[in-house]
């Protein structure tokens, strides 16, 4: 996170200087508008009103903790104003620890629906859980009583294009802050559009989205990946997130995801690809019960001897599902088994979801044409 923040702040001086230097080059060089000068970096950098959605300034915000305020529906009128970002400490709640919620209505303009976004939360003390139209669409930390900081993470969740419709759309950010400063704190909160970038592993345009909330359990049974297994008394963790920030803290070793969804009709005759985005250590990957792939040396007899070898935990999961495996119009079911064999652990990282493998190639071909 420090490395990540120096490199912006490096970037962020370096073309300040050149806009310095423009400038100071007298008026005949109408490089910059001095009147509007961070605006004037934003249009440089690529950022504007076509390809982002600025959420900073009011909110409403209430103390305690209801479910019912993620909804779109929620009537939040008499609910107090603060600004974002800042901490609640410094807008009249000082001295508070404890839950909390914020909520904004925003409108997605025409030209913008059928995108995917990235949502930019900035940073927030201490766990968030963050909704989109009543849906949960990312969290950070651990809530109590397996309290995780994650004051220092910067939020950024992946926001597929099912999810906004044009005209308003509502955002819920659920807060718990354990001591001192609490809230949203600082750093630039917004929507925008995604596009190839060489910072992300990619978010390409999924056809189906399967990030939230999945059965997890943790040990090591084979009749697990069957896909007529009853999980109904497994718990359930949102992917993609560490485990260890949802009641698992300090757990190494096996665990299991499973995860139930329909496949359209139309997608009978296409080639698909199921994305899991990085996990961290080992996986191996089922769909209704058949071996699709696998990451890391599943050769071993109790545990592995080697499990991050070849940093595992860093390599984007794409696998290409065989032909006669999926059933369309029917219910599906993938089943990952993970192996962790050192701190943080789990389907960490998005992106979480099914692609055709003719979009899968188009859009490693972009990333290709934007690196050249």
């Amino acid at each position: 996170m420090k490395k990540r923040n120096l490199i912006k702040s490096v970037c962020l001086w370096i073309v300040l200087m050149t806009f310095a230097g423009c400038w100071s080059d007298s008026k005949k060089n109408q490089g910059i508008n001095d009147d509007d000068f961070f605006g004037s970096v934003d249009k440089m950098l690529g950022v504007n009103e076509k390809n982002y959605i600025n959420l900073e300034g009011n909110w409403r915000f209430l103390i305690g903790d209801d479910t019912a305020w993620s909804s779109p529906d929620f009537n939040d009128n008499n609910w107090e104003k603060i600004k974002v970002p800042s901490t609640w400490e410094d807008q009249g709640f000082h001295g508070y620890n404890g839950y909390a919620w914020y909520r904004k209505t925003f409108l997605v303009p025409k030209e913008m629906v059928g995108s995917n976004f990235i949502l930019n939360a900035g940073f927030i003390d201490d766990v968030d859980q963050t909704y989109i139209n009543g849906k949960l669409v990312g969290m950070s930390g651990g809530f109590p009583p397996n309290f995780v900081t994650a004051y220092d993470a910067h939020r950024e969740y992946f926001i597929s294009k099912d999810l906004l419709h044009e005209g308003k759309n509502t955002i819920a950010i659920r807060v718990f802050d354990a001591q001192l400063e609490g809230g949203i704190t600082r750093g630039a909160v917004g929507l925008s559009v995604t596009k190839p970038d060489t910072r992300y592993i990619g978010y390409p345009d999924l056809d189906i989205n399967l990030t939230g909330m999945w059965k997890f359990n943790t040990g090591d049974l084979s009749e697990w990946k069957n896909p007529n297994f009853d999980d109904k008394e497994w718990k359930e963790i949102f992917v993609p997130a560490f485990w260890e920030a949802q009641g698992y803290k300090n757990y190494n070793g096996f665990a299991w995801y499973r995860m139930k969804f329909n496949l359209p009709q139309k997608f009978e005759n296409q080639k698909m690809v199921l994305l899991l985005g990085k996990i961290d250590d080992m996986d191996q990957t089922f769909v209704n019960g058949k071996l699709i792939g696998s990451v890391g040396d599943w050769n071993f007899d109790v545990i592995p001897g080697s499990f991050n070898d070849n940093s595992e935990w860093e390599m984007v999961r794409g696998y290409y599902i065989p032909d006669n495996i999926l059933q369309p119009g029917k219910e599906n079911v993938i089943t990952v088994r993970v192996y962790d064999g050192y701190m943080d652990g789990g389907i960490y990282q998005g992106p979480i979801g099914l692609i055709t493998q003719d979009k899968y190639r188009q859009y490693w071909n972009s990333q290709k044409d934007f690196n050249r």
